[in-house]
């Protein structure tokens, strides 16, 4: 399940998704977490000092490794200088498994001991010096739109992504690579209006959004966020003493989290768990291929000097990859 946490800036969405990480760890389900927020927050948030979340390994750097081993022998890509960050699977590509070891995790994410289980933390990196005025951030979420692109995971396997601010998740295709979005709404109007935004921008793609109140203090905030968000208000996640002594640098155990709160990461859970069940392999793919055409046209041939449009192969579908493998080893382990 590939799961993102979006949000205005300071709504909370790095805490709720460093919350939701924890829990899911707690279950003892795989995790892959991903900082894609140009504030590279999550690492803290999951109990790293600042010195070993800036010691982390950033995506971005490691790119030309990653576009080479995922192209492994797809004989569409000629090679790693002609991938760029939407740059679909085919055939002879290598496609990533949650569990398990390969060039691309140990170079990019690094395990995070929780109290209750542990993660795997990959981050974009934040911008540096030589980035200042000739870069643009989302070349460096480009990485984590690759890499969602040649992921094969399933049920009770979990990516969880804390993504940039506001409606900038929609200057590429990243934002259609989830299973679900959860938005994280403060009952203010800047908050709202960044959950009318967003569900403005996704309608056309079949994104599966709930929202989730954060910093809800009555029942008039309770009141104002149903009316108006609607149905696709979650839930609400109340005041929390927790958080308070976990931004103030302690490491409480979640255990010790309000039980009204662990009650809301379970809904979380359970929602996230249920859209496993709305998959569209043919369109999830389909919508991969649409954003590469346009990313080609617009900037990607100009740059590579190739057409790119040549890169995609209409019969190959990622998920569907992952569904015939495994009814194979079911025929094979019950023979």
């Amino acid at each position: 399940m590939k799961i993102a946490f979006v949000g205005k800036g300071g709504s909370g969405k790095t805490t709720l998704s460093a919350l939701f990480i924890r829990h899911l760890a707690a279950t003892g389900r795989p995790v892959i977490a991903v900082d894609a927020d140009i504030n590279q927050h999550l690492g803290p948030a999951l109990g790293l000092t600042d010195h070993q979340a800036a010691g982390l390994p950033s995506l971005g750097a490691h790119l030309p490794e990653i576009k080479e081993y995922l192209r492994g022998g797809n004989p569409l890509i000629s090679s790693a200088d002609a991938m760029i960050k939407t740059t679909p699977p085919g055939p002879g590509s290598r496609l990533l498994r949650i569990v398990e070891e390969n060039p691309v995790y140990a170079a990019c994410a690094r395990p995070v001991a929780l109290d209750e289980g542990s993660v795997r933390l990959m981050v974009t990196g934040a911008f540096t010096e030589e980035d200042l005025g000739v870069a643009c951030y989302h070349s460096k979420v480009g990485a984590v739109e690759l890499l969602l692109n040649h992921l094969q995971d399933g049920q009770d396997e979990y990516v969880v992504t804390d993504m940039t601010a506001g409606s900038d998740s929609f200057a590429s295709g990243l934002f259609t690579r989830f299973d679900l979005t959860f938005l994280v709404a403060e009952p203010t109007r800047k908050g709202v209006s960044v959950y009318r935004q967003y569900k403005e921008y996704a309608r056309d793609f079949g994104v599966t959004l709930r929202v989730v109140g954060n910093k809800v203090q009555n029942a008039d905030d309770l009141a104002y966020l149903r009316r108006e968000v609607g149905e696709d208000l979650l839930t609400s996640f109340g005041h929390s003493d927790w958080v308070r002594r976990l931004e103030q640098g302690s490491e409480p155990p979640l255990s010790s989290l309000e039980p009204e709160n662990r009650a809301v990461l379970e809904l979380l859970h359970q929602e996230a768990d249920a859209a496993h069940q709305l998959r569209d392999p043919r369109r999830y793919t389909e919508q991969a291929i649409q954003f590469h055409l346009r990313n080609a046209e617009s900037w990607g041939n100009a740059k590579t000097g190739l057409d790119l449009a040549t890169q995609v192969d209409p019969s190959f579908v990622l998920h569907q990859q992952r569904a015939e493998q495994e009814t194979r080893d079911q025929a094979g382990a019950h023979a």
